[in-house]
């Protein structure tokens, strides 16, 4: 016998789907007719640099026309950006605060999805030399147990991989690479500020390395330096957080258990790191949270380490460990989290760490600004003339949603594994942290789809979130099995309350529209469409 429907909820069932058809009608309608408007607007701005190319174009008085975009630092995205740009022929002036070599435990680990970007910015010989190592995948341990996961590099050339170095020689390859560029000055020098006129960046002001005061004046300014920047609360809203510290030693003469693979141990109260950074040295990142660590200088953290943190190493890496630690060269450095939050402003532009950053445990904020390189040279290359500051201003705020879908996803993915992966005495938290390591174990596409997105061979953010909820759904399916109970329902219900207190955070700060439906936001058209 076919049950029917009662005639008043008949009624607001269609009601309820007439209302929602309409609702979907109007937010349709106002997104063609705000498309249409921008791709107006896009028109205008293409045939306005069109136009005004060459030597009739536009110029601030103040400019003398010898530069068309400064860039404040040298650092990874700093000198990239530098050497991309001249090389499609724009005259750059990069202000660096030290020009000596770099040394720092961060920024060692260039994930395949980066290395990538490197070659098609040409900058892959910048890898030669260092003694990069290779690197193909990851082993996680977890109470007595490991797994390892490969990136999937099938479809790759043999070249295609990770690769981990000293931070300092890959920035210095940079640079050198830079300044061999006839179109680009490469300066020592400390910048102050940011030169402002009704509204408009016109250059900067810095000090040279010998202490003059001098401005130096271009169409664009592109900041980036770095997670300590002094210049981007002109440009952004930053809200910078700092979940934990790294401890950094280096450990010489060992081989790692899986060679050419990082090494992620999820111990108590968070993850150690192992990866080499040369052919006889291995890093080791002890991640401590909060953001004050055991004084170095009173034996305080020797101690921590080796009374709390080497128990839980691998024994194939414990002797080697202790011994790095009675060496004594231990170093610091505060892990920073920054969702990117610009602000448009005419004349200038904010990339790199100076940004947006995320936590580093998966090595992604070097792919994330090769990504950011590539996608802003292509932006620029049909614009022959940046000097309609406003009009540039208006067409780059596409660069903001169209970079939105890697970077998102990887900065997503590195808050929620840090959160994933650290120990809690929460028994819902403690079994997701389990279940997220049994998930990866099966292999397959269970292994292969985290690892795609956090080596940036896949960065798309629906994956990361059906993949999330999936290791959820496979922490309470396990608490389900042989036959439920009402503690472990209760468990799994926290369990997904858990993993929805996670990444929903983390995307709400990324936002939602710009991360998982660009195309309705209207900067995405604002692309010019070149024949």
């Amino acid at each position: 016998m076919e049950l029917e429907l009662p005639p008043v909820i008949h009624e607001n069932y269609h009601l309820l789907v007439s209302a929602v058809a309409l609702l979907f009608g109007i937010v349709s309608l106002y997104g063609l007719r705000s498309n249409l408007k921008t791709r107006r607007k896009s028109k205008e701005i293409w045939r306005k640099s069109s136009n005004n190319s060459g030597n009739d174009g536009l110029q601030s008085p103040e400019t003398d026309g010898s530069t068309d975009v400064i860039v404040v630092g040298a650092g990874v995205a700093g000198a990239a950006l530098a050497c991309t740009l001249a090389k499609d022929g724009r005259r750059v002036h990069v202000i660096e605060r030290d020009l000596t070599e770099p040394d720092r435990i961060v920024g060692e680990l260039l994930q395949p999805g980066g290395y990538l970007k490197l070659i098609e910015l040409g900058l892959q010989d910048c890898v030669d030399g260092i003694e990069a190592q290779q690197v193909f995948g990851y082993a996680i341990y977890m109470n007595g147990k490991n797994t390892k996961l490969s990136y999937p590099l099938e479809k790759f050339d043999s070249d295609i991989s990770g690769r981990s170095f000293h931070n300092g020689r890959f920035i210095q390859r940079m640079r050198e690479k830079a300044a061999t560029l006839p179109n680009v000055k490469l300066e020592q020098g400390t910048v102050t500020s940011l030169l402002e006129k009704e509204g408009t960046v016109q250059g900067v002001c810095y000090k040279t390395k010998d202490g003059q005061t001098l401005t130096a004046y271009a169409p664009l300014t592109i900041v980036c330096d770095g997670c300590f920047s002094n210049l981007r609360r002109s440009l952004c809203k930053p809200k910078v957080e700092v979940p934990s510290c790294f401890v950094g030693l280096v450990l010489e003469n060992i081989d790692l258990p899986y060679a050419n693979h990082g090494h992620v141990i999820l111990a108590d109260p968070s993850p150690i790191l192992f990866y080499p950074i040369s052919n006889t040295e291995v890093r080791c990142l002890v991640d401590v949270p909060g953001q004050k660590v055991p004084s170095i200088s009173n034996g305080e953290m020797a101690n921590y380490l080796k009374t709390v943190v080497a128990p839980q190493i691998p024994p194939e890496l414990y002797n080697a460990f202790v011994a790095a630690v009675d060496k004594g060269n231990i170093r610091t450095m505060s892990n920073r989290s920054m969702p990117a939050d610009p602000q448009p402003t005419p004349g200038a532009l904010l990339m790199g760490d100076a940004f947006n950053m995320r936590h580093p445990l998966t090595g992604g904020g070097m792919t994330v600004a090769l990504s950011d390189i590539v996608l802003l040279r292509d932006l620029l290359r049909p614009l022959r003339n940046l000097n309609d500051a406003s009009m540039l201003c208006h067409y780059l705020e596409s660069f903001y949603t169209l970079r939105k879908p890697v970077s998102s996803t990887i900065n997503t993915l590195a808050g929620a594994l840090y959160k994933v992966f650290c120990a809690s005495p929460d028994p819902a938290r403690k079994e997701m942290r389990n279940a997220c390591f049994d998930y990866l174990s099966l292999g397959g596409i269970y292994s292969e789809g985290p690892i795609s997105l956090l080596s940036g061979l896949n960065p798309r953010p629906l994956i990361l979130f059906l993949h999330f909820f999936a290791v959820a759904i496979y922490g309470v399916g396990r608490l389900l099995i042989p036959f439920p109970t009402p503690k472990r329902l209760w468990l799994g219900a926290r369990l997904i309350m858990g993993a929805s207190g996670i990444i929903f955070p983390i995307i709400r700060s990324e936002g939602v529209r710009p991360m998982f439906f660009p195309v309705t936001v209207p900067a995405y058209y604002r692309t010019p469409r070149v024949a």
